[in-house]
């Protein structure tokens, strides 16, 4: 089945923030968010659970082990299992869009800092 925001389930996080889950099962996790300007994440790593971030629009600013990594479209970063870290959209007027994959499906592995 061919999969998008209009046919996904959608959450909101952070307040602000919105997410469409395109796959969720307990192997895999493939969302679509939405993060308005001047809007961040708060710091925190998983146990088990790897991540990839894949920026469709926008630039992203990566805190991952006390680094900040700047992220633009068309461009992903790798996070293994236990490195802290946070996504935050420092952009004053536009949208940042992106995917995020994780495997396993992150569940209750995720723990803040």
């Amino acid at each position: 089945m061919e999969r998008n925001k209009s046919n996904s389930p959608h959450y909101v996080w952070g307040e602000v923030c919105s997410g469409w889950h395109l796959v969720k099962n307990t192997d895999l996790s493939v969302i679509q968010e939405i993060m308005p300007p001047k809007s961040s994440e708060i710091l925190h790593h998983h146990h088990r659970t790897q991540q990839f971030f894949y920026i469709l629009d926008g630039v992203a600013t990566f805190h991952l082990n006390e680094e900040i990594v700047k992220v633009g479209k068309g461009s992903g970063i790798y996070i293994e299992p236990g490195n802290p870290h946070r996504i935050e959209n420092k952009q004053r007027s536009s949208n940042l869009e992106f995917l995020v994959i994780s495997q396993p499906l992150v569940g209750n592995d995720r723990i803040n800092v």
